[in-house]
């Protein structure tokens, strides 16, 4: 898995700051960025985070890009609609041998590992396989419509592999570019971050906290999962880790 935040809101504890004191200060908009030194900055921060007052923080926005995840992940990662995403398409690129997470419980086990292998080869066979029909079958109605051949083979292999693509697993390596506000962030890392999650997203959370705690230390300083600030969110489902989650997270 790599994870790489490759653009923010510039300044953003500074953004969020002028935001609060226009909240709570007489100021109008002339001088809401005036007098903001760091300690007027991480005055008006703790203030936000301790309040929860969460509605400034909106007005800063992280960009990630990750690659090496699987599809698995990205259909969980989707579900937090407060966010822009764009995906690699399995509809216009072409798989000539798609790559795939293992999952760790499989990676320990040759027995495992050597079935789970397998059925990626077969599915790859299968896409591949699959292609060269669907292929066939669309140059020849293309041409027959009057399209020219060279044309018609590449227009055939996108309508080829759009309908190809049903065979891969949720194995599936994929990239992705998303963005998120600071304060769907918070969700995010709240569910995310939290030891019953799936793993491989559990993993990119953690990674995402850290590097956002590089550029806004103050902003996601209580972050972590939800039982760092309080009782665990999970009840009877708790991991039961609370004490260690939190050092943990102190160490984030």
């Amino acid at each position: 898995m790599k994870v790489k935040l490759i653009a923010h809101t510039p300044e953003p504890e500074k953004i969020i700051a002028s935001a609060a004191k226009l909240c709570y200060s007489r100021v109008g908009i002339d001088e809401i960025m005036e007098n903001l030194n760091e300690e007027n900055t991480q005055k008006f921060l703790n203030m936000l985070i301790d309040l929860g007052h969460e509605s400034p923080i909106e007005h800063v926005n992280f960009t990630f890009a990750v690659e090496g995840v699987s599809r698995t992940l990205t259909h969980q990662l989707v579900r937090h609609r407060i966010a822009s995403y764009s995906q690699q398409s399995q509809r216009y690129v072409k798989l000539e041998q798609f790559q795939y997470i293992v999952p760790p419980s499989i990676e320990m086990i040759p027995e495992a590992k050597e079935l789970f292998i397998k059925a990626m080869e077969e599915d790859q066979n299968t896409y591949n396989t699959l292609v060269e029909i669907l292929m066939e079958k669309h140059i020849k109605k293309l041409v027959e419509g009057g399209m020219e051949e060279n044309k018609a083979k590449r227009v055939a292999e996108k309508m080829a592999i759009e309908d190809a693509r049903y065979v891969f697993p949720n194995a599936c390596e994929t990239k992705i570019v998303f963005t998120m506000n600071a304060r769907t962030l918070f969700n995010f890392l709240r569910h995310r971050c939290c030891n019953r999650a799936q793993w491989e997203i559990k993993n990119l959370a953690d990674e995402m906290l850290k590097q956002l705690k590089e550029v806004a230390p103050t902003v996601f300083k209580n972050c972590g999962p939800g039982c760092i600030s309080g009782s665990c969110p999970e009840g009877g489902m708790s991991c039961g880790k609370i004490q260690e989650v939190r050092e943990k997270y102190k160490g984030i």
